[in-house]
């Protein structure tokens, strides 16, 4: 074999020792966290949280969320978690559910609020260990609230009768035919004042506030970036970029970090379906 020819093997090791080099530091290697936590892990929550949709509104389920939580957390790569946030909130059970899945995550979470970050979602955000927000971000919205339509009035001057044959006095609560009584305003307003004490709790704990500090904001107004802050709802005011660089820190990352987004992708396109049913309009809208 001449020097020529033994080079030019020499060469074309050289070069797929190079290849499986860079294969390794891109791929293998991070992936098992031998090169330390490197990685702020990005999470998205836009759009309604829900467990399904009837419209072709984009949501986000529980689901889908800890499906994301759970591999950033597992990723021995990721030193801290950012939750992207641009949510007018939703379904009551969802969003407490999400909210402690953040509250009990191992690494450090920082929640980021975009344009929206209200009602159920600002509940969600509120178990980041620091929530930023834009100036012009919309936040807080802290309350809950039931929403009923009486068509009563429109079926009697169409013409339009419905019969319901029920096992109780109140099992057609909240249908449209009809307009709710006395009793039954009642037993929702129950409903939305024990899930409006919860809600206001969970932020309390959350948010190290008074519960005078917490019923001040909770009458369902909606605050900017900066009266978000005045009011302890946020720790900063920033970009999305100000909530990584500050999830670095609380993670101990090096300046020199990555960026990797976890999918939550999981919108519904179903038909148009009627809401004449209370356990919709419960699970769906008393958190927006």
């Amino acid at each position: 074999m001449d020097l020529k020819t033994k080079y030019f093997g020499l060469g074309i090791l050289g070069g797929f020792a190079i290849v499986i080099i860079i294969f390794l530091l891109l791929f293998i290697l991070p992936a098992t966290g031998l090169l330390g936590t490197t990685t702020v892990a990005v999470i998205p929550v836009y759009g309604e949280i829900a467990y399904g949709s009837n419209d072709t509104t984009s949501v986000i389920t529980p689901d889908a969320f800890e499906n994301a939580l759970t591999q950033a957390e597992n990723n021995p790569s990721v030193g801290a978690i950012v939750i992207d946030i641009n949510s007018p909130g939703g379904s009551t059970v969802a969003s407490d559910e999400m909210m402690k899945m953040v509250k009990n995550c191992s690494k450090p979470t920082v929640a980021r609020i975009g344009e929206s970050g209200t009602s159920g979602a600002y509940l969600l955000a509120s178990g980041a260990d620091r929530i930023v927000a834009s100036n012009s971000s919309l936040v807080g919205n802290i309350g809950t609230i039931i929403t009923l339509t009486d068509m009563s009035n429109y079926n009697n001057k169409t013409g339009i009768k419905t019969y319901s044959i029920k096992s109780g006095e109140y099992k057609d609560i909240g249908a449209n035919y009809k307009s709710i009584n006395s009793n039954e305003s009642k037993m929702l307003q129950t409903i939305v004042d024990n899930d409006a004490d919860r809600f206001k709790s969970n932020v309390a704990a959350n948010r190290n506030m008074s519960k005078s500090e917490v019923d001040k904001v909770a009458d369902g107004s909606i605050y900017d970036g900066q009266q978000a802050k005045d009011n302890k709802l946020v720790d900063n005011v920033g970009s999305r970029k100000d909530a990584i660089e500050l999830a670095v820190k609380l993670g101990g990352l090096p300046s020199t970090y990555d960026t990797e987004t976890y999918s939550t992708d999981n919108t519904f396109y179903l038909g148009l379906t009627s809401q004449t049913n209370i356990a919709n309009t419960l699970n769906r809208l008393i958190f927006k």
